[in-house]
């Protein structure tokens, strides 16, 4: 890269600071003749709060500051930035035991975080250069031609873009530095984040519509009584980041590990006004129990899962259970004979999946919170039957509705149809990847459980329009034989396990609620009745 253009890089930053005068240099350092542009090298750095390395043998000198490294050699016309290579005006120079290099670079470089170019990269286009930030794990589908392409495909959808981001907001767990940018477009405002590994690269991107976090936390939540940690389950390239909650006081507690339902979403299970894990793990800890939460994978590492098209349902749902029961197993605040998982949604759709691939036992039992009984199609086919039904009950237009449902009944067709399978996909399937849905066509979640015998406890709103009951009373009747089972259902409560008064469309969601208290009571008894 050439003078001219990282200077354009790094001055178009939207958060750069104020660049330190040159007036500011001690005058102690005498500069190499000829050259109004160099400055001293560890006087700089430590300025801008880096540190500065020399190896002798080498002549390379490595500038670090958190995640940026810089390493540069007296007498080259070059910097390493992170192992990206940048040209320089002038030689680094040694003068009287002084190291010397541009000034303008030096400054900018430190004072510019990683993100920021890459950000500024990509909104120009540059997908060439914004490719050099990405670490090898997601540069598969980080490619330069699709950095290239995003900014104009976000402003597709969304309409221009303002040049500049009108917040930036930085968030650390155990996996990623979250960098969120707000961007305020034509039609809405958007979030990209940034999630930076623990190298400086860049190692996933989420993007999202920002909404405003209108959550109200519960009655029940009481911080004095259980505190969190900060975990990590599993490693490597898909680590999740996550938090136990733990009752307060002594001794070794059962614990309920929660799974997530379709969709990236974050360890709260956050949607418009809800934090339905949030509130799970608040209030069966005020009862005794703890509880285990997680980012889920496709919202941790969205575009490494994206780029997988034979992504499967035990990848997305089942394999964090087993590596969290391993790290819950191996914690002494945890009664390993006690360890429970609770699905909702999705999450329970994929429990007699969890519960086959749990070879030991560790589990002691399932529960299962608007859980489908039926086939993934069935489900999609009659949840939006059950919608157009609700809505018509309500007088409303259904026309645009009923051109969805019409959409999701042809998935579900061509899902069915024996001709295609995981070895002989559809050339032009409408959701993708195509290999997740026909990979578990032939699965149904009741049937499995008939063969299980791990304790169950399921949980159905009368209200939910997305999971009817109709799949609650089908675990019914596939499991009537079953004495280790109870079933539970609520009047007024719908499918984010919420208490409403109306009839469910979903509508609802947009709303503050939170966890009907009579389900934390019921699976709090139902835990501690079997610990």
């Amino acid at each position: 890269m050439m003078m001219n253009n990282w200077k354009k890089l790094l001055l178009s930053l939207t958060f750069v600071c104020l660049i330190l005068p040159v007036t500011a240099i001690s005058a102690a350092a005498e500069k190499p003749a000829g050259s109004e542009n160099l400055v001293p090298i560890r006087e700089i750095a430590e300025k801008n709060g880096a540190e500065v390395s020399w190896q002798q043998q080498t002549g390379e000198i490595t500038i670090r500051k958190n995640e940026l490294t810089i390493v540069v050699k007296v007498g080259e016309k070059q910097a390493m930035v992170n192992g990206q290579v940048i040209s320089l005006d002038n030689p680094v120079q040694l003068t009287k035991g002084v190291t010397f290099m541009d000034g303008g670079f030096l400054t900018e470089t430190l004072k510019a975080a990683p993100e920021d170019i890459f950000i500024s990269l990509i909104s120009e286009g540059d997908g060439k250069e914004a490719a050099k930030y990405v670490h090898t794990s997601v540069s598969g589908v980080l490619s330069p031609t699709l950095l290239s392409q995003l900014w104009g495909a976000l402003e597709g959808q969304n309409g221009k873009i303002t040049s500049e981001a009108i917040a930036k907001h930085v968030e650390n767990n155990t996996v990623h530095r979250n960098v969120t940018y707000t961007f305020k477009t034509e039609l809405t405002r958007l979030n990209i984040t940034v999630r930076m590994n623990h190298n400086g690269l860049v190692d996933d991107l989420h993007i999202t519509a920002a909404t405003p976090d209108v959550y109200q936390k519960p009655s029940y939540d009481d911080p004095s009584a259980y505190t969190e940690q900060d975990i990590t389950v599993g490693q490597g390239d898909l680590a999740l980041p996550g938090t136990l909650t733990l009752p307060k006081g002594e001794g070794s507690f059962p614990v309920v590990i929660l799974v997530h339902g379709s969709g990236p979403s974050n360890q709260d299970a956050a949607i418009g006004g809800a934090k339905p894990f949030r509130d799970l793990a608040v209030g069966l800890a005020s009862q005794g129990v703890a509880v285990l939460r997680y980012d889920k994978v496709t919202y941790e590492h969205t575009y490494k899962v994206a780029s997988q098209p034979q992504f499967t349902l035990k990848q997305e749902s089942v394999d964090q259970v087993t590596d969290a029961v391993e790290l819950l197993k191996k914690n002494t605040h945890i009664d390993s004979t006690a360890i429970f998982v609770a699905g909702h949604s999705q999450g329970g759709f994929a429990l007699p999946l969890i519960l086959a691939e749990d070879k030991e036992h560790d589990i002691a039992g399932s529960i299962l919170l608007a859980a489908p009984s039926s086939s993934f199609v069935d489900v999609l086919t009659e949840q939006q039957d059950e919608l157009v039904d609700r809505m018509k009950q309500l007088g409303l237009d259904t026309e645009i509705i009923q051109g969805q449902a019409d959409f999701y009944k042809n998935v579900a067709a061509i899902v069915k149809d024996p001709k295609y399978s995981v070895d002989h996909l559809p050339e032009a399937f409408p959701l993708q990847p195509a290999y997740w849905w026909f990979e578990q066509r032939e699965y149904v979640p009741a049937e499995l459980a008939k063969t299980q015998n791990t304790p169950m406890l399921i949980i159905q709103g009368e209200n939910d329009v997305q999971v009817s009951m109709n799949q609650f009373e089908n675990w019914k009747s596939a499991l009537q034989g079953h004495s280790n089972v109870t079933y539970n259902s609520y009047p007024k409560v719908n499918h984010l396990l919420s208490s409403y008064d109306g009839l469910s469309i979903g509508q609802e969601y947009a709303q503050p609620s939170n966890v009907s208290k009579a389900i934390i009571d019921d699976i709090a008894k139902w835990v501690l009745n079997l610990d």
